[in-house]
């Protein structure tokens, strides 16, 4: 079986590549797997640049594959925001209640129309003596007024994505990875994967 590092400590996140990869047999180590990492700064302005920092630091220093992630919420109506700081919105302890809180506060007064906003999963994939390449994938939606289910992480309870009357958070594992920003992100990744 392959191994793959994905370069995240994110439960919500590991579980989602552990579903999305299990079909082709590759088994997923995160970084909550390997002793003394420390976590890595993402100082870069967009998904790309954080996740090829996480990608790449890794790989350099265990020599192997690593994918990362770097993924957010980005709102029109707040210019973008929380685009890349979408897990620290509300500051530094990456509170997931207090950044809906904060994002559904600055959304008061706002209709439901002028309410768009997309999920956004930018891939790195860093191999040893290789370039690191990308893909992206975003789901397109709308956030509500409150938070409702009880699945998910991060903002899916407000994200409504399109043509759906539930959020994220009330529709079943299997059946978000199936429209998730994540899952199209990771469909550019399998030709890749399947040359492994």
């Amino acid at each position: 079986m392959k191994e793959l590092i994905i370069a995240t400590k994110n439960k919500g996140k590991i579980r989602d590549f552990e579903q999305l990869f299990s079909p082709f047999s590759i088994q997923v180590k995160s970084l909550l797997d390997i002793e003394g990492i420390e976590d890595i700064e993402e100082t870069g302005s967009t998904f790309e640049e954080n996740a090829a920092i996480k990608a790449e630091a890794i790989s350099n220093k265990f020599g192997v594959t690593v994918i990362a992630d770097d993924s957010g919420l980005v709102v029109d109506a707040l210019n973008g925001a929380p685009g890349v700081y979408s897990a620290r919105y509300a500051g530094e302890d990456k509170d997931d209640q207090a950044n809906i809180e904060k994002v559904l506060s600055e959304l008061q007064g706002t209709s439901e129309e002028n309410r768009t906003a997309r999920f956004v999963c930018v891939l790195a994939v860093s191999q040893p003596a290789k370039e690191t390449f990308f893909t992206r994938g975003e789901c397109e939606g709308t956030i509500g007024y409150q938070v409702k289910g009880e699945h998910g992480f991060g903002y899916d309870p407000i994200f409504y994505p399109l043509n759906s009357r539930r959020t994220m958070a009330e529709m079943r594992p299997e059946e978000k990875n199936q429209i998730s920003h994540r899952k199209k992100a990771l469909d550019q990744l399998k030709k890749w994967v399947e040359q492994l």
